[in-house]
Parts: structure tokens; C-alpha cells; sequence
């Protein structure tokens, strides 16, 4: 099953993104950046963490520790 992003939430700039996304391992979220210059839109800066169940674990226990991992989300009280 290919990875499909169920949820985007983008920082203030609107050049970083925290994305939830649903694949073969479950729920999961990975942090993305895209660059104005740059054509290629969003990049995955890293690999997705998680594993959750279910979205609404995922929800709860995957948007806490996304909050833990990703700074700007916690600071502008994303999600």
C-alpha cells in the first residue's frame, strides 16, 4: 500500500508542514519543507514516525510526539 497523506499542517511561513499520512505500516508522520527558489515542492525530512493504528491514535498519541520532535508545531499551537 503506497503511503497517502490524510492530514497537512503547515507552520505560519507556509514552507515547513508536519504530515499524517496512512500506509502499510499505519498511521504515521514525517516532517516536510519545501523552498521557494526550488520547483519541486515538498521534501520529506526524514522518515515517517509512528506506526499507529488507528487515525485516531494516531491523532492523539502521533500528533503529541510530533509536537515533541517538530519545535515550530508545538510553538504556534498547530494541530
Amino acid at each position: 500500500m503506497a503511503e497517502v497523506v490524510m492530514r497537512s499542517i503547515e507552520d505560519a511561513s507556509g514552507q515547513r508542514c508536519v504530515d499524517l499520512v496512512r500506509g502499510a505500516r499505519g498511521w504515521a508522520f514525517v516532517e516536510c519543507r519545501r523552498d521557494p527558489e526550488d520547483a519541486h515542492g515538498w521534501r520529506r525530512m526524514g522518515v515517517p514516525a509512528g506506526g499507529y493504528g488507528s487515525q485516531e491514535a494516531a491523532l492523539d498519541a502521533g500528533l503529541e510526539a510530533a509536537r515533541v520532535a517538530v519545535p515550530w508545531l508545538a510553538e504556534e499551537g498547530a494541530a
